[in-house]
This record gives structure tokens, C-alpha cells and sequence, in this order.
């Protein structure tokens, strides 16, 4: 499939959709005019893959809105050559935008339809994370620490796991709370057990679930 000048202007319009909503992040506005979108999206909704909103990708999984990819990178504060672990890969969106911008991207995923598709299909369009199939509850332990740590998916509280993952000054953006709406918190380590927590709003995400589904 093709990247067009009309799927270029598409982008510039998103861009400056997520301006008025309050992104103000450069890198971020830059990276998410330069992300394909369409590629990531199933047939059904590729009319559609400009706006600004979730849609289905397979797996009971969805493509992010691009406001919420946008405001969880922008807290991110995402620095050239950060080394960033992704937790839950999905379509790779998110990874693509983190990648345009600089980073290091480690990706994991507990839906193996979703690992094997994305991991195939990524380094294809010029974007190459090292994907990793598991529980996204766990981390990537031997890979850390990290700079940064981005979760795609709801958390019922913070895994401990994670936190243990990130390096001292580094910031971890995950949204915690019940199924039906969660706090964006914003985690930067301020020591080994010292943690500063910062709430950004409210979102809806999918659950993050325990352990691996290997079909």
C-alpha cells in the first residue's frame, strides 16, 4: 500500500487537530506527521485512519487515538537514543512514533497474532523495534534498565516489575484505574524505592492482562 500526497495531507490536518487539543511537543507533532497510519489499519477502517479516534485491529485490541499516543509521548519526553520499553506492542504505532523520534525501542506483546503480525509487518515500512513475545506484567528485566517505559493498556495499579525496570531519573507514563476510565500518571524514579507521581487526566484503554496468548 501506498503513502500519498493525500494521506500526507491527511497527517498535516491530524497534526493540527492534536495542536488545538494541546500538544505542543515538536517531536511529537513532527513524528505522528511522518507515521503512515493507513499501513497499521485494518481494510475495513481505512477511510477512517486520519481521524482522531481508536479502531479495531484484531485480537479484541485497537489502534490507539492519536491524542492519546500523542499526550502519553509527549509525557513522556522522549530524547534521542532514549532506550524505551514499550509495553503492549498492538499494531506498533505507538513503537513507530518513538522511533521517528529518536528512540530505542524495546516492544512487548502477550497476544501472539499480534506479535507475529506487527513484528512481520513494521520492519517492512522502515521501523524496527526488538519485538518480544510475553507478559507485558513482567517487563524485559535482562534488557533494562530503561530510560523511559511506556504501558498501552490499563493497569489495575502499577507492576512492581516495572517499576524495578526503570533507571533512577527515568519516567514511566501508564494509565491505572478501573475498566471504565483510569488516571494517566506520569512516574519519574527518583531513587531506588523513591517514586514521584503525577496524574494527567483521564482516559479509557484496554485492560492489561496477565500472561500470554499463544494462538
Amino acid at each position: 500500500m501506498e503513502d500519498s500526497f493525500r494521506h500526507l495531507g491527511l497527517r498535516k490536518r491530524l497534526v493540527e487537530g492534536l495542536k488545538v487539543k494541546g500538544i505542543r511537543d515538536p517531536g511529537v507533532l513532527e513524528a505522528i506527521g511522518n507515521v503512515p497510519r493507513h499501513l497499521f489499519m485494518e481494510s475495513t477502517f481505512l477511510n477512517f485512519a486520519y481521524k482522531d479516534q481508536a479502531f479495531p485491529i484484531g485480537a479484541g485490541q485497537t489502534i490507539s487515538q492519536p491524542y492519546t499516543v500523542a499526550i502519553q509521548t509527549q509525557l513522556l519526553d522522549v530524547k534521542k537514543f532514549d532506550k524505551i520499553l514499550e509495553v503492549g506492542t498492538g499494531s506498533g504505532y505507538q513503537a513507530a512514533v518513538l522511533i521517528e523520534m529518536g528512540a530505542i525501542v524495546f516492544t512487548i506483546e502477550r497476544q501472539r497474532e499480534l506479535y507475529v503480525k506487527t513484528s512481520e509487518m513494521l520492519p517492512k515500512i522502515g521501523y524496527s523495534p526488538r519485538f518480544f513475545f510475553g507478559d507485558g506484567y513482567k517487563g524485559l528485566p535482562t534488557y533494562g534498565p530503561f530510560d523511559k517505559i511506556i504501558v498501552t493498556a490499563a493497569a489495575p495499579s502499577v507492576p512492581e516489575d516495572l517499576k524495578t525496570q526503570l533507571k533512577i531519573g527515568g519516567k514511566m507514563v501508564i494509565p491505572v484505574g478501573k475498566e471504565n476510565k483510569q488516571d494517566m500518571l506520569l512516574i519519574t524514579k527518583t531513587g531506588e524505592d523513591d517514586f514521584l507521581v503525577e496524574k494527567h487526566g483521564s482516559f479509557v484503554f484496554v485492560p492489561m492482562l496477565k500472561g500470554i496468548v499463544n494462538i
